[in-house]
């Protein structure tokens, strides 16, 4: 119990901080997972990381729905932005079923992740250097949106940020710094509440006899707190062009990733 409670509460603190923050919160459960299960040797059964999975991601979906729960409400009057945030799911939602097995896959494989990580680091910095804000948050059309969801997509691959990814389309696309940064978010409420909703089935499927209730609600309310923390920074750090701080801590956190598994390959670490 006391080993599921400290990673219920470390991959809590790890999904609130990188669901958010442009750093890749599925590279991060991933690269700290395998850390935690074979080199600390905390061994989770799989039913029980699915329903942890779970409750992660509806810890830090309430966290966006606490931040931007105005935009939310708001969204009745604005079928505009409805539309957009629509086709800005549908990307994603297509590429996740035609290549869920291969996705499945990326998420075994610390490697992967590292590459993603490199690869979101590209694109913030890119997307510092090539802004152009045009277009305010309502005049979000069609063309924008699936540009953006087009990105989202991208960010199925492990170490690929959704929040960095869709951002620094939206800059491409001509939003504005907030527009960008709350349309990320708005489409992120599909995003992670349909992917919660296919892993809570998959984890039904494999049976909750190892539920944990404690160690779960624990790592969602971890998650809830500090992605409200994590939401809030990025907000600020948008709206001050501050994109290349994420952008070189991805860097780092890529490197590092790609040659501990390398040198694991070769036989010289854990």
């Amino acid at each position: 119990m006391t080993h599921s409670i400290i990673e219920a509460v470390v991959l809590g603190i790890i999904q609130g901080i990188a669901e958010f923050l442009p750093i890749s919160s599925s590279g991060h459960l991933v690269i700290f997972g395998d850390l935690l299960q074979k080199g600390l040797h905390l061994q989770v059964d799989e039913s029980h990381n699915l329903i942890l999975n779970v409750a992660l991601h509806v810890g830090t979906l309430g966290s966006i729905l606490t931040v931007y729960r105005r935009e939310v409400v708001g969204l009745i009057q604005q079928p505009r932005l409805c539309g957009a945030i629509v086709i800005a799911t549908i990307p994603a939602a297509i590429v996740g079923l035609l290549f869920e097995d291969q996705f499945k896959a990326a998420f075994s494989t610390p490697l992967v992740a590292g590459i993603g990580l490199l690869i979101t680091a590209l694109l913030l910095i890119v997307a510092q250097k090539l802004q152009t804000e045009r277009r305010s948050l309502d005049q979000t059309g069609p063309a924008p949106a699936l540009a953006v969801g087009a990105f989202q997509s991208l960010a199925l691959v492990p170490g690929i940020s959704r929040s960095g990814s869709t951002i620094a389309a939206g800059l491409f696309a001509g939003l504005k710094r907030d527009a960008a940064t709350t349309f990320s978010f708005l489409i992120a409420i599909p995003a992670i509440g349909g992917a919660a909703v296919l892993t809570a089935a998959e984890a039904w499927q494999a049976g909750l006899g190892s539920l944990q209730p404690v160690p779960v609600a624990l790592g969602m309310l971890t998650a809830f707190l500090v992605g409200l923390a994590a939401l809030r920074l990025l907000i600020r750090a948008v709206s001050r062009g501050k994109l290349h701080w994420f952008a070189y801590y991805c860097l780092t956190i890529g490197v590092v990733t790609i040659v501990w598994q390398v040198l694991r390959a070769s036989g010289n670490s854990f």
